[in-house]
């Protein structure tokens, strides 16, 4: 079967071509690629000579395999990947490699009692060459295997696993079989994780389909393959295709018609020659760049099609156009919201009362609003820019990811007390245009860097209307999705741009007076707390040490800031020295962090909740128990403040206690990857997330404010 596939693939790249070919030169070639099938016969004689053909030289797909633990725990499990680098111009296959080619296949050697689970392969592109459709791999690619440790085996057994691999290596003209004596050597032990080997294997995850968790059905109808699958409306969908692993169901390389209706996505295409109805049919739906989904359908009734998404026609179009506008929206009005958290408000208050002061000078004021609101715009666009490059590289990131880095934390610390001391009056940093004084510092570099800050320091969490609107940006185009974090930035800036643009908004601002001292030396409050509370999410990250350093960071730019006001008082100058030694104060504070402990930010131990774990989770369920599921973190403020008015009021507790409610929270301040990948598939891309699993149902997406009528409601 191995041979039939390797020469079916052949003929189709290298004969089955345009233009007439000889029956000698057709009988020629055949038995020049029945030479380079020879290898698969010798499987030793191949792993030594893995090159085109047999004839050595490096492989034109290089293969490693990797652990992503070295020391698996016993008992436990572990998982390995097939790291595949196809050289330039050549691909690999997958496990159904369509109208030709050949998936790999492996034999494995592990000691006694060690068990490996099936390959589990990305999810595929699709190639067509004279005709026949092929599903392949163009670029680099891991397929995975899990494995299990025996229960028996003691920490510092050896683990050694090895693996004798056979794969297609093709061209569009030619096709090389290829192989390798595979091995990775393990230790049993504490089951911890490489950080580095960890975003690596979150990478080559993300490209997993993912399991689609309900069944679809199909239909044979006069030749057509009809197949509907359950897929909100709401969940976005590019470039869809249907890979299907069962063979003789489809045929590969017809046209595949895709539609909406409703809740279901309606795919129609030609049937297999020999497809029957009756059985199951599994496969893949690709729903985006790499991005999929695991299907089994069934026979059953299949709805009519709907509205056109494949093939570009002008619904699908539409459709496209009008998820960007709702995410849009949803952005704006979130940056709007985002303008009353303690934070920001004193910052955008200071703004205003600089147009007060400034008088009727209108084009002053606007030309301050706009370079602020440049400066809001170009930082939430550059956050989510690199959001959606750490994404791409595979890490498990969602929005606010800059606030599970404790240096990010301690850099805003300091400059949030800068801030609240400028506020306070200890000094005016008329003469740096960055760092604490942008709060007060006038002019256009003065509010472009003011608004830099304020969308530094006010997006650490998806309010209201903005959880959907961030988490539908990770699935939009890379231009689209910027355009939604320009949203969020057009929306915090918004307020300041109307008061500098309309002057009716502006007449009513209170005349300048002593007042104004005042009120500034009463916002420096709102600032000192923001201090606080990001000193605790410091400790809350790293422990008691790290609160200790970013006190001391916080009261060492205290000293020099005191220093740099006095000189002010004086009439002299010192912001070159304040700035280096600002500066100094924040390396110093960075390397004296401590390193992360396990247990810096254990889940707090109540009774009735346990910690996130999609495993638990979908043992509860099938156990028909009923889940409250919520993530939280630290540092975001709508969580803590459902926590407190809701989640954790005695009354919820005890309808959740009384009705036998599973409280599961996972806990996102420190970036578990984990959550991270739970977050994606539910769309969203950060936190507050309530989910709410009655016995026997799928999850329930609750609002992102929460009461407690709300939550004992749903018993």
């Amino acid at each position: 079967m191995r041979i039939f596939h390797v020469l079916k693939m052949t003929m189709s790249m290298t004969v089955l071509r345009p233009g007439r070919i000889t029956v000698l030169k057709m009988v020629a070639m055949v038995g020049a690629m029945m030479l380079g099938l020879l290898p698969f016969g010798a499987p030793g004689a191949w792993a030594q000579s893995p090159g085109a053909f047999g004839q050595g030289g490096p492989p034109h797909i290089a293969a490693q395999l990797i652990a992503e633990s070295p020391a698996p725990a016993p008992g436990g499990s572990f998982t390995l990947a097939f790291d595949m680098r196809p050289a330039a111009g050549w691909h690999g296959y997958w496990e159904n490699p369509g109208d030709a080619g050949l998936g790999m296949t492996v034999k494995w050697s592990a000691p006694a009692g060690v068990t490996l689970g099936p390959l589990r392969y990305p999810v595929p592109e699709t190639l067509i060459v004279s005709g026949l459709m092929n599903h392949v791999y163009e670029g680099p690619y891991a397929v995975l295997v899990s494995g299990r440790v025996p229960a028996g085996m003691k920490p510092g057994d050896r683990l050694p696993v090895r693996v004798h691999a056979d794969w297609l290596a093709c061209t569009r003209e030619v096709c090389v079989p290829e192989g390798a004596d595979l091995s990775v050597d393990m230790l049993v032990g504490s089951g911890a994780v490489d950080p580095r080997l960890q975003s690596r294997f979150d990478g080559y995850r993300a490209h997993l389909p993912r399991p689609l968790g309900a069944e679809g059905r199909y239909q044979l109808v006069d030749g057509r393959f009809r197949l509907a699958v359950p897929l909100p409306a709401s969940a976005a969908v590019s470039d869809p295709h249907f890979f299907a692993r069962t063979d003789h169901a489809l045929r590969f390389a017809a046209t595949q018609n895709v539609s909406r209706n409703g809740d279901m996505l309606i795919v129609e295409t030609d049937a297999d020659g020999s497809a029957k109805s009756g059985g199951v049919v599994d496969g893949v739906l690709r729903t985006g760049d790499h991005q999929g989904l695991l299907l089994t359908a069934r026979p059953g009734p299949v709805p009519p099609a709907g509205e056109p998404l494949a093939g570009g026609g002008a619904g699908a179009k539409a459709r496209g156009v009008s998820a960007i506008l709702v995410a849009l929206g949803g952005a704006l009005l979130g940056g709007l919201l985002l303008n009353v958290m303690p934070c920001v408000f004193p910052i955008l208050s200071l703004k205003a009362l600089s147009l007060a002061k400034a008088g009727g000078d209108g084009r002053a004021a606007k030309r301050e609003a706009l370079a602020y609101a440049l400066g809001v715009i170009v930082t939430c666009m550059a956050l989510g820019g690199l959001l959606l490059g750490l994404r791409a590289g595979g890490a498990a990131v969602g929005w606010a990811f800059q606030l599970q880095d404790p240096r990010i934390i301690l850099l805003l610390l300091i400059l949030v007390t800068a801030i609240a001391l400028n506020l306070a009056g200890l000094f005016t940093l008329s003469a740096v245009g960055a760092g604490g004084g942008l709060a007060s510092k006038g002019g256009m570099g003065g509010a472009f860097w003011t608004g830099a800050l304020v969308a530094f320091v006010a997006t650490p969490c998806t309010g209201p209307f903005m959880g959907a609107a961030l988490g539908a940006a990770l699935v939009l185009p890379v231009l689209a999705a910027l355009a939604v974090f320009a949203g969020l930035g057009a929306g915090l800036a918004l307020p300041f741009v109307l008061v500098a643009f309309v002057p009716a908004i502006r007449r009513r601002l209170p005349k300048p007076g002593l007042w104004m001292e005042r009120l500034q030396r009463i916002l420096s409050i709102p600032m000192f707390l923001t201090a606080l509370g990001l000193l605790w999410l410091l400790g809350q990250q790293r422990g008691m040490g790290a609160i200790a350093v970013g006190t001391g960071a916080a009261m060492l730019a205290a000293a020099v800031l005191w220093w740099l006001g006095t000189r002010q008082r004086q009439g002299r100058t010192g912001g070159l020295p304040t700035a280096a030694a600002m500066a100094a104060t924040l390396a110093l504070g960075i390397a004296l962090l401590p390193a992360r402990t396990t247990d810096a930010h254990a889940a707090v131990a109540r009774e009735g909740v346990v910690p996130f774990d999609a495993a638990k989770l979908a043992a509860l369920r099938a156990q028909g128990k009923p889940v409250f599921l919520y993530f939280t973190a630290d540092w975001c403020i709508t969580c803590k403040a459902n926590e407190a008015a809701a989640i954790n009021r005695a009354e919820v507790a005890r309808a959740f206690a009384q009705n036998g409610v599973t409280v599961m929270v996972g806990d996102w301040t420190n970036g578990d990857a984990a959550i991270g990948r739970f977050l994606e598939s539910q769309g969203r891309s950060g936190v507050p997330l309530y989910l709410w699993y009655a016995p026997g149902q799928s999850g329930r997406v609750l609002p992102q404010i929460l009461t407690p009528s709300a939550l004992t409601g749903l018993l």
